[in-house]
């Protein structure tokens, strides 16, 4: 089975809920990779938030702003499934 991502959410500390088609949800820590190659560019925390998407079934960084799958930066969706821990959803405060 092919764990499809269909929805993320990223936070303000470097962090992405990531919701899976089977319905479960993955916290992704990107503290880490942010330091590395082209991730770098994910230090701003303005792009980190505004580009985080979905793209080619998993979660993604629309650098470009064009949504084209072949020119983002992409992660694994079956390293991300076995390699994140499984949360509740975020709670949110409604204004």
């Amino acid at each position: 089975m092919f764990h499809k991502v269909i929805q993320v959410v990223p936070t303000n500390d470097y962090k992405v809920y990531i919701y899976y088609v089977d319905g479960k949800i993955k916290l992704f820590d990107a503290s880490e990779i942010i330091k590395k190659g082209v991730f770098q560019q994910l230090q701003n925390i303005e792009i980190f938030k505004n580009s985080c998407t979905v793209l080619n079934d998993t979660l993604a960084w629309d650098i470009s702003g064009t949504f084209d799958p072949y020119n983002c930066l992409d992660l694994d969706p079956e390293e991300l499934y076995n390699s994140c821990p499984e949360v509740t959803e975020p709670k949110v405060n409604i204004v």
